[in-house]
């Protein structure tokens, strides 16, 4: 009777016993989970990288299950190579890789060869903003250059700092399941020079901008903004233009969509690696 009554009791306590077994070991899964371990590579020309290392440092760790080393080149020029580059083996031990580098006179093949090397391995990829426009090598813009390939879009200048209309297309997937159309702070609308995106990357957001030219004439330009590229038939690449100015890398809007890129570009967009483990 005693013993019953016992039984009885201890499975109130928990609410329901197999629930609270459930969450215990849940629980104990989350404690073994591996953190993803991104590097974040950033530096050179027109940007404030010094903010924005710690921009979105701060905001993925706040978010996901990663660790982020930071790879940061306060040199601002665009012909500076980021000091990590100089090894072979500059990507051993990393999971992912976020190219946020502003480095578009580095037209050295053999350096740009050193860069992809992981990535055509199967390396996934986080690239962002000027990150498009670097490594501008010989038949820059015309043909698909090395670097376009890898990022999926052959895409070579942008237009003038105004708001940017963000649409995510209709069944684009799970990185952007959910999110609500907004309008940028001034923005760069990076172009499209094909017209298109390459035929391995697939579109999850456009984005209008309104402007007017130097005599006076209004214009309204439209071109990809976010999107996904398969890169060599089996590297996962996530790649956005946006993410010029301070105030847009502080939104929680851009830094929960870069989040989830990465997350997907690692194939662990799921529950148990939406969790912050604020480590940089």
């Amino acid at each position: 009777m005693r013993m019953g009554l016992f039984v009885l009791t201890l499975a109130f306590s928990c609410g329901l016993w197999p629930t609270c077994t459930w969450s215990q070991d849940a629980k104990t899964q989350d404690a073994k989970i591996k953190p993803i371990r991104a590097l974040l590579v950033l530096g050179g020309c027109c940007h404030d990288y010094a903010t924005q290392q710690q921009l979105l440092s701060a905001g993925i760790t706040k978010r996901a299950h990663v660790d982020v080393t930071v790879a940061f080149d306060p040199d601002k020029t665009v012909r500076h190579l980021n000091p990590i580059y100089e090894s072979a083996d500059w990507a051993k031990n990393y999971d992912v890789v976020i190219h946020d580098e502003c480095s578009s006179d580095i037209k050295d093949l053999a350096v740009i060869d050193r860069i992809l090397e992981p990535h055509r391995m199967g390396l996934p990829a986080v690239i962002l903003h000027c990150g498009m426009h670097c490594y501008r090598s010989e038949g820059y813009p015309e043909k698909v250059t090395p670097w376009f390939e890898f990022t999926g879009l052959q895409s070579t200048g942008h237009g003038p700092q105004q708001p940017i209309a963000i649409e995510f297309l209709s069944n684009a997937g799970p990185i952007t399941k959910g999110m609500s159309n907004w309008k940028t702070i001034n923005e760069e609308l990076y172009n499209n020079s094909s017209g298109k995106l390459l035929d391995t990357a697939t579109a999850l957001a456009r984005g209008q901008q309104k402007f007017k030219t130097k005599q006076g004439e209004e214009k309204t330009a439209e071109a990809a903004v976010v999107w996904t590229n398969i890169y060599r038939e089996k590297t996962k690449v996530f790649a956005t233009t946006l993410g010029h100015n301070n105030d847009t890398v502080a939104d929680d809007r851009y830094l929960d969509l870069v989040t989830r890129g990465l997350l997907w570009s690692c194939g662990k967009l799921n529950e148990r690696y939406l969790k912050p483990t604020g480590g940089q």
